[in-house]
C-alpha cells in the first residue's frame, strides 16, 4: 500500500514525475486505445443518508416570513441586542488581535469559565483541561457526541416530539433511533413506555432539558428515573441543556450529571446562544468524562477544526456575568411567556404555559384545521405571523397535526404585532 501511495512500481522503482513519449509520440504502455468517455452523468448521485432528510422546516419558516413581511415567531432567534458589555469584550478581543486559531478544543480561558460555571449552577466539579470541549455551537456538539459514539446499528432514544436535527444526527451517524413520547398534558414521557424502549443495544438517550419544542422541565424525579434506567443497560446520556438559565415559576434547572452515577455516562450540552441572545457566534459547550471527551476532540477538529476566536475570548467575559444577570434573564422570558400565551388562549388556541425555554406548542382545533402545515402557511402568508408546524417535530408526522409552536424571545412590541395580526382568527363553533 505505501508503495502505491508515493508512486513506486512493483520492483520499487520510480517511475518519475513526467514520463517521456517514445518516437511515436504515444506513451509507452500496454495499451494505446484511448478510454472511452463514461456515459452521461447517472442519478441519483446523493447518498442514502442525504436523501433521508431535507430542509429544516424551522429555517424555512424564516425564509418564508422574509418573503411575506411576516412576524417571525418561528426560529428561535431573539430580535433584541444581546448585553452590550458582553458584545465590547468581543470588540476588545478583535481589536487585541485575537483573530487566529484558538486551541482546537477550546481557548483556555473559556473552558476555565465554563467549569466555574458548572459548578455554581450544576453542581459539578469539572476539569477545564479534561473535560471541557468547546464547538461550533451546540448542534455541532450534538453531532460530534453521535459520531463518537455510534458504530452502525447502536440505538439512540429520542423523545417526540423532538427538536429536528436530532433525528437527521443519528442517521448522519448511522443510529437506528426508536422513540418514547412526550404527552400531553404535561408533555411528559410515561416512564413504562420510556424503559420499553431501552435494551441492549441501546447506546444513548438524547434529552433536551428544558425542552424544545414543549417547553418541559423534567423534574428531579423524572431524571432519576431516567437515570436509574441509563444505568441498569450502561447507556450514555446526551443531555442538551442549552436553555438551562430560562426556567420559570420558581423552577430549578437540574443536570441529568449531576445525579448518582451519572458522571461517568453524561454528555452535558450548552452553549451562550440563548443565555446571552448571541444565536450567530455559534459557541457551543461540551462536558463529559475525559476518555469521552478525548474522542469528542478528535472528531470535532476533522468536523470543524475550532470556533472563532474572538468569540470565545468574550465567552470567556460572559460566563463569568454576575448572577444576577441570570434572574433577570428568567424574569424577563416569563414576562414574555406570559404576555404570549394569555393572548394565544385568549384568541382561542388551546396550550399549557411552558415551564422552561422559549416555545409553546398550542393545539389549532378550535379553529378547525386538520393540517398544521396548511395552517402555517395561512398564518404567514394570510395574516403575516410565522410559526412552526407541529409536525416537523415528529417522525410520525400525523401526531403533530394538531399543533404548531410558537416562539417568544422577541421585544413586546414584536410579540403586540403578531397578536394583533393573529386575532383575525376565528374560532369554529
Amino acid at each position: 500500500m505505501l508503495r502505491s501511495l508515493i508512486g513506486l512500481g512493483d520492483n520499487g522503482s520510480s517511475p518519475g514525475p513526467c514520463p517521456t513519449p517514445d518516437r511515436g509520440g504515444v506513451r509507452p504502455g500496454p495499451s494505446t486505445t484511448r478510454r472511452t468517455p463514461p456515459h452521461p452523468m447517472q442519478y441519483p448521485l446523493l447518498s442514502h443518508k442525504a436523501t433521508r432528510f431535507t430542509e429544516s422546516v424551522i429555517r424555512g419558516m424564516s425564509i418564508e416570513a422574509r418573503k411575506y413581511g411576516a412576524v417571525n415567531l418561528a426560529q428561535g432567534m431573539p430580535d433584541f441586542a444581546a448585553p452590550a458589555e458582553l458584545k465590547a469584550a468581543a470588540c476588545r478581543a478583535i481589536e487585541a488581535d485575537i483573530n487566529q486559531y484558538a486551541t482546537t478544543w477550546g481557548a483556555a480561558g473559556l473552558r476555565q469559565a465554563v467549569a466555574e460555571h458548572a459548578a455554581w449552577h450544576l453542581g459539578l466539579d469539572v476539569d477545564p483541561e479534561t473535560e471541557v470541549t468547546v464547538t461550533c455551537g451546540s448542534t455541532e456538539a450534538m453531532l460530534v457526541a453521535l459520531l463518537s459514539l455510534i458504530n452502525p446499528g447502536d440505538e439512540v432514544i429520542l423523545s417526540q416530539p423532538f427538536y429536528e436535527n436530532y433525528w437527521p444526527d443519528c442517521v448522519l451517524a448511522g443510529a437506528v433511533p426508536r422513540f418514547a413520547a412526550l404527552c400531553p398534558p404535561g408533555w411528559t414521557f410515561d416512564l413504562d413506555e420510556l424503559a420499553g424502549a431501552f435494551n441492549d443495544r441501546t447506546k444513548a438517550i438524547i434529552l433536551c432539558n428544558p425542552n424544545n419544542p414543549t417547553g418541559t422541565v423534567f423534574t428531579r424525579e423524572e431524571l432519576e428515573a431516567i437515570a436509574a434506567l441509563c444505568r441498569t443497560w450502561d447507556v450514555v446520556a446526551i443531555t442538551d441543556e442549552i436553555y438551562e438559565h430560562i426556567v420559570y415559576d420558581g423552577r430549578r434547572h437540574v443536570a441529568l450529571a449531576s445525579l448518582e452515577g451519572m458522571r461517568e455516562r453524561s454528555v452535558t450540552i450548552s452553549g451562550m446562544s440563548k443565555t446571552y441572545a448571541v444565536t450567530g457566534w455559534r459557541i457551543g459547550t461540551m462536558i463529559a468524562p475525559p476518555a469521552l471527551t478525548s474522542a469528542f476532540r478528535q472528531i470535532h477538529d476533522f468536523v470543524s477544526i475550532g470556533a472563532a476566536a474572538p468569540l470565545q475570548e468574550a465567552g470567556a467575559f460572559a460566563y463569568r456575568m454576575p448572577r444576577d444577570y441570570y434572574m433577570r434573564l428568567a424574569a424577563d422570558y416569563q414576562a414574555r411567556r406570559d404576555r404570549l400565551c394569555s393572548a394565544l388562549l385568549e384568541i382561542g388556541f388551546d396550550l399549557e404555559p411552558p415551564h422552561g425555554a422559549y416555545y409553546v406548542m398550542a393545539n389549532i382545533d378550535a379553529f378547525g384545521a386538520t393540517d398544521d402545515v396548511a395552517f402555517a402557511r395561512h398564518l404567514v402568508r394570510d395574516l403575516g405571523v410565522a410559526t412552526v408546524p407541529g409536525s416537523s417535530f415528529f417522525l410520525e408526522k400525523s401526531l403533530g397535526q394538531r399543533y404548531i409552536r410558537f416562539c417568544f424571545c422577541k421585544t413586546d412590541q414584536t410579540l403586540d404585532e403578531a397578536i394583533a395580526r393573529l386575532r383575525a382568527l376565528r374560532v369554529i363553533a
